[in-house]
């Protein structure tokens, strides 16, 4: 795998791309967790390329966290200014959008707060963004006006036992992408918790526990969901 190290507007993130493939394809945002960009999300981003898509780990802090508290910190900060959040998540996708590595269709997944970070994505309503698929994350509304009509296809993977997304949140995406018109699909998986891609989640009593199987057929919808997307345009 290629990896190239990339910065824009204060941020900085990695362009992973497979020199099996050539030439412009389609590129796949790859939002962080809580803990910043890590094994997780490299890992992933590996995963697509393999995939012929051309991947890019982002960044919404700024700056490598000092720990766990900071990330919490920077995390609630972002959580607190959905505004902002927005304006990060904007400028990893231009940066994209103008790398030359993309053949103009986009696409984006995200683990915890970043399977928030792709749903406010999908919320924008953009033509090009083509699908996302949001791991174990958060359904909450940001404070801005969402798009009348969402053309993104969307794929929620969640844990039904994740203890920061309970059933009522569940139902009220459903409702809010139904209003937006968007083609969306919610795998809700029993017995399984938050952080079920996380081989380093072993707290099942607190909520958060890794699952091979959840991981598994999270991806399998995953792959089938850009193979679908990238494939009405190719």
């Amino acid at each position: 795998m290629q990896h190239q190290d990339q910065t824009y507007e204060g941020f900085s993130g990695t362009l992973v791309t497979d020199p099996a493939f050539s030439g412009p394809r389609p590129g796949v945002l790859v939002f962080h967790s809580i803990a910043w960009r890590g094994p997780i999300e490299m890992d992933a981003a590996e995963r697509l390329a393999a995939m012929g898509y051309a991947a890019f780990v982002a960044d919404t802090y700024g700056r490598a966290p000092e720990g766990p508290e900071d990330c919490r910190e920077m995390m609630n900060a972002l959580n607190a200014d959905r505004a902002e959040l927005r304006r990060r998540i904007e400028a990893a996708l231009n940066w994209m959008r103008g790398s030359g590595a993309t053949n103009g269709q986009h696409g984006a997944i995200g683990f915890c707060f970043g399977g928030k970070c792709v749903l406010d994505l999908a919320r924008l309503g953009e033509a090009d963004v083509k699908a996302v698929a949001s791991f174990h994350g958060l359904f909450d509304r940001p404070t801005w006006e969402t798009a009348t009509t969402i053309p993104t296809a969307v794929l929620a993977l969640h844990g039904w036992d994740d203890p920061l997304a309970k059933p009522d949140e569940v139902l009220a995406l459903a409702e809010e992408l139904d209003a937006a018109q968007a083609d969306w699909q919610i795998l809700a998986m029993g017995g399984v918790s938050h952080a079920f891609t996380n081989p380093g989640a072993k707290d099942k009593a607190g909520g958060k526990n890794y699952d091979a199987r959840a991981t598994a057929r999270a991806w399998a919808a995953t792959e089938s969901l850009y193979a679908e997307a990238f494939r009405a345009e190719a």
